[in-house]
């Protein structure tokens, strides 16, 4: 059930190792899933949007992968079936689960047409690409939240190629600007905000009045509002009677098994682990998809599932500064450079051509 990151890699090492016996079927509606590792350089004109997308066609294909292009609506776990939303109904023996989390902006800052989500990503860059080609594209932009989503995404729109150079403030929240790095790093994406231009403003945002104000004040007049707010859960889990937290997400354990039920399996940003504190993020979710991948093997051949993705001891970040350079946050680790920029995009081309080339190993 969806094109999630961790669900391409069950999706390579079915190109590796073949299929597994019976069939396999991909649910999804899209037809090419957009890399977020590399929307932020899009933003600011460094990417075609082609090039950052990954489309699910070619690798179906080629690992004789069935492709049902529709939403999941609701899982009948009990029954092993689930409802899609063309009327269909597909029965299963192991369901596997990365259709990602919700959008969660409306909720928390208040709903207005100035709103931009970054959840779901796809939305996001349509309603992008409109604004920029736009008669009055935006000029006045503020993007609320200060995790390294919200950074790279400041970054992005500052630099962005728009026909008069847009004014960027970050609003990133009572807790500041990077609050899980290093103060190192944290100093050093500072430096380079404020000599970029954009205002960071270390309060929580609201819409009120028709006006967007953080700590009480209005901060004057805004064009576009750009959320990195973190990833919400959909409601279908809860009211399809999984085990759910508190905030709505599916809970799974070590295995990405989701409680009570062995034969489902969840990652990426609809499930949370129960055994560990592991934060929604889509290098979490890509280092979680060969795991799952001998895990939904296991299920399938009746033996006991015991891979586990355990996290790094320090995620390594690459902060796309916008301007040919990257910030490099390791532990109490930080540097900047312009190779560390030519490092990060050979990175996520290698992962998107991983997905795009052939039978590429």
């Amino acid at each position: 059930m969806g094109a999630g990151h961790a669900h391409l890699g069950v999706i390579d090492d079915i190109r590796k190792k073949g299929a597994p016996s019976g069939r396999v079927i991909l649910v999804e509606p899209r037809d090419a899933m957009h890399y977020s590792g590399m929307v932020p350089g899009w933003l600011a004109g460094e990417y075609r949007v082609s090039e950052a997308m990954i489309p699910l066609e070619p690798l179906v294909e080629e690992t004789g992968i069935e492709w049902h292009k529709a939403e999941l609506l609701a899982l009948d776990a009990q029954a092993g079936k689930a409802n899609l939303a063309d009327g269909s109904v597909l029965e299963f023996d192991v369901c596997s689960i990365a259709t990602g989390g919700a959008g969660q902006a409306a909720r928390l800052l208040g709903d207005d047409p100035r709103l931009l989500d970054i959840r779901p990503i796809d939305a996001f860059v349509e309603r992008w690409r409109a604004l920029r080609d736009s008669p009055a594209p935006p000029r006045r932009i503020a993007v609320v939240g200060g995790g390294a989503g919200g950074v790279e995404l400041a970054f992005g729109a500052v630099n962005a190629p728009l026909p008069h150079p847009p004014r960027v403030m970050l609003v990133t929240g009572e807790k500041g600007l990077l609050p899980d790095h290093s103060a190192t790093v944290r100093r050093s994406v500072a430096l380079e905000l404020a000599s970029q231009g954009i205002r960071t403003i270390a309060e929580e945002a609201k819409f009120r009045d028709g006006k967007l104000v953080a700590g009480g004040e209005p901060l004057g007049r805004i064009d576009l509002v750009i959320a990195a707010v973190g990833s919400g859960a959909p409601d279908w889990p809860r009211q399809s009677g999984l085990p759910v937290d508190e905030d709505g997400f599916i809970q799974v354990d070590a295995h990405q098994r989701v409680c009570g039920h062995p034969q489902i399996f969840a990652a990426g940003d609809i499930a949370r682990r129960t055994d560990r504190d592991l934060p929604h993020s889509g290098v979490h979710a890509v280092y979680a998809g060969p795991v799952l991948a001998k895990n939904l093997r296991a299920a399938l051949a009746g033996r006991e599932t015991s891979g586990t993705y355990r996290g790094r001891g320090m995620d390594f970040y690459l902060l796309n500064t916008g301007r040919g350079e990257a910030i490099v946050s390791y532990g109490t680790i930080a540097m900047q450079a312009r190779w560390l920029r030519r490092l990060k995009d050979w990175l996520d081309r290698r992962w998107i051509r991983r997905f795009t080339r052939p039978g590429a190993p």
